[in-house]
């Protein structure tokens, strides 16, 4: 089973020459993220999809002129509003570990040595 993703209209994932398009590396995952949990069957995809346009709308009433569209972190916070409704985890969860991984210093994860051959 795939996610059966737009194509067309404001729940389509940007794309260029039919590919998909990811600016920075924690799009691909948010967008992975949520596709595996749909796959796993933790959500219906017309749930997923309601949530995004739910938040592409919300955006699009509230956004000011100068404010830049960025369509994966609404689909990031659509996956967001989809698991605190099926309970899977609560805002609070959200909030309080994005605040934790914000304050990791960049390449926190990485070391300099990559060539691990002796």
């Amino acid at each position: 089973m795939s996610a059966p993703l737009d194509t067309e209209g404001p729940a389509a994932p940007p794309r260029s020459n039919g590919e998909l398009v990811f600016a920075e590396p924690w799009e691909s995952r948010a967008f992975g993220m949520a596709v595996s949990l749909y796959e796993a069957g933790a959500f219906t995809w017309p749930q997923f999809q309601a949530a995004l346009i739910a938040r592409i709308t919300a955006w699009e009433i509230s956004a000011t002129p100068d404010e830049p569209y960025n369509y994966y972190q609404l689909w990031l916070a659509a996956l967001e509003d989809v698991l605190a409704d099926l309970c899977a985890v609560s805002t609070d969860e959200v909030t309080t570990r994005t605040h934790a991984l914000a304050q990791r210093p960049p390449g926190h994860d990485h070391t300099g040595d990559h060539d691990h051959a002796h």
